[in-house]
């Protein structure tokens, strides 16, 4: 087996690999593009069958990196900072540059063990279930874009008519385009537009297909997520993918912080506040926040909570903010039950 020490910059990333002895076996630097933790891959690959990535836990330009590395079944390991600072001190080589960083990356892991550190894997029904969500939101997102674009092509062709911004994504309205776009004349404008709404049909179906898919699957790795209010299959798919593994943490806070739902100090003289975390999972933060947003408009609990905070001097975001903060809560303790899933991720 080879570990893999990752230097991850903003422009490049440079990957020193050592065996078991903590000899390099090879580095390489590669773009922090998509292309460039493709050819990073493809070189580890070539390697050893079996190895671990440690990266330098510097989320902000490793983040593309590991999520990458973790979509296609990789072994991701953080090395927090202050063990860096430790190993580099005791660094034979003289001097600092990316390949020496990365090298000491992978010696520093060594000694504390892999196992130990925060490993992220993704794998079995988790994964499946990542990779249709991911595949499912393409498919949508081509849709929307082909809906836009066939709404002014159909105002070119009738300008009376009237299209609601959504109606597109209703079978309804697409049978009743196609039959108009079948009786209009034949022109090169109605067989594009005959087109558009043929292939929004097709990615309206192979949506629904992947939706009951996942559906499936949620069921099967974690039907406790879908028994609570607000908590739909796509949003609980998103938690899985995002934070499956829970017994990885040990407390909420944790979650809280990888989330980026943990509120920050910002306190200063008689000022006493805290603000939004701007950091952490994008996704996951997203992912709480839609179901703030679901529960505020349909749980009446959860909408005399959020008028109890603002009527205690918060504001909107504020009182937000601490009603994520106890949904985080929330998920944790359903995603610790005993139908929680395998500790096989740790993503941001």
């Amino acid at each position: 087996m080879v570990t893999i020490g990752v230097d991850p910059h903003k422009q490049t990333h440079t990957a020193a690999a050592v065996n078991q002895l903590g000899v390099e076996v090879a580095h390489r630097t590669a773009a922090a593009r998509p292309a460039g933790n493709g050819q990073l891959l493809e070189w580890a690959r070539a390697l050893d069958s079996e190895r671990v990535w440690v990266i330098e836990d510097v989320r902000n330009v490793s983040g593309s990196l590991e999520r990458s590395l973790i979509d296609r079944g990789e072994t991701v390991v953080r090395l927090s900072p202050q063990l860096m600072a430790g190993a580099r001190r005791g660094m034979r080589e003289r001097g600092k540059s990316d390949p020496i960083d990365a090298l000491t990356i992978a010696r520093a892991a060594l000694p504390e063990g892999v196992e130990s550190l925060p490993t992220a894997r993704l794998a079995g029904p988790e994964r499946e279930l990542r990779m249709l969500a991911l595949h499912r939101g393409r498919l949508v997102d081509m849709r929307t874009r082909l809906s836009n674009e066939l709404r002014w092509q159909l105002h070119d062709l009738w300008p009376d008519s009237e299209i609601p911004t959504k109606a597109f994504v209703q079978p309804s309205w697409q049978t009743k385009t196609q039959a108009r776009l079948a009786r209009a004349e034949q022109s090169t404008q109605v067989w594009v537009a005959r087109d558009m709404i043929r292939r929004i049909s097709e990615l309206t179906r192979a949506a629904k297909d992947l939706h009951q898919k996942i559906a499936a699957l949620v069921k099967q790795v974690a039907p406790q997520l879908l028994a609570e209010p607000g908590i739909g299959v796509l949003l609980a798919a998103k938690f899985i993918g995002e934070i499956a593994g829970i017994d990885r943490f040990t407390s909420d806070a944790q979650l809280a912080r990888l989330a980026g739902c943990a509120p920050i100090p910002v306190s200063s003289g008689r000022s006493d506040r805290h603000r939004l975390d701007p950091g952490g999972n994008r996704q996951l933060n997203s992912a709480f926040y839609m179901l703030a947003s679901i529960r505020i408009a349909h749980d009446p609990r959860t909408a005399g909570y959020l008028a109890r905070q603002r009527a205690n001097g918060k504001t909107k975001r504020e009182a937000i903010r601490s009603l994520k903060r106890y949904l985080v809560r929330r998920v944790y303790t359903l995603m610790r039950t005993p139908n929680s899933l395998p500790t096989t991720i740790y993503l941001t």
